[in-house]
């Protein structure tokens, strides 16, 4: 049976990528700064808006808008993921011999379509506290990879945000 995944041109889409094993590449905010890169180096190809992202030590969670007409978002994770995985396999260190049969990404990535703003909005909470469920700070303005500190710049939420626990049954995957 084959997968197939949404096509909706214009739309707003939920993400998450695995690495590899739950490697914690991310772990090395030089593999963050190269996924960053990469984010970059393919927004210049084909646009997309970043709504909101938190880049955890073993993946990542992200919402992309996507220009009008346009629903190809499978095409911009192949070559984000491709960009990232041939410009760290040193930053890895892989030894040659390995390199090809060492994966870095899990072979698929989950998405879901964002159906309205509220559903929106949620989508971009649990993104925000996520390094706060998985433990890895008490506060979201404490973790450094995330588009949190936009928000808060924004005035969008205040520095304090989250702080008593959030609700987040039926959202993402993990």
């Amino acid at each position: 049976m084959e997968y197939r995944r949404a096509f909706i041109p214009g739309g707003s889409f939920f993400f998450t990528l695995v690495t590899d094993k739950r490697r914690p590449i991310f772990h090395d905010e030089k593999n963050v700064g190269i996924l960053r890169q990469a984010f970059r180096d393919v927004k210049a190809q084909r646009p997309f808006d970043i709504e909101a992202i938190v880049i955890m030590p073993d993946h990542l969670h992200c919402i992309w808008t996507l220009p009008s007409g346009d629903g190809d978002f499978s095409t911009r994770w192949r070559l984000i993921k491709t960009w990232f995985t041939k410009h760290c396999r040193d930053a890895l260190y892989a030894p040659p011999e390995r390199a090809r049969r060492q994966a870095i990404w899990q072979h698929r990535f989950w998405e879901h379509v964002l159906r309205d703003q509220n559903d929106f909005n949620r989508h971009v909470e649990y993104i925000h506290y996520n390094p706060v469920k998985h433990g890895y700070v008490s506060a979201a303005r404490k973790w450094p990879y995330s588009s949190f500190h936009r928000y808060v710049d924004a005035g969008i939420y205040p520095v304090d945000w989250g702080g008593c626990g959030m609700d987040f049954r039926g959202i993402g995957r993990e």
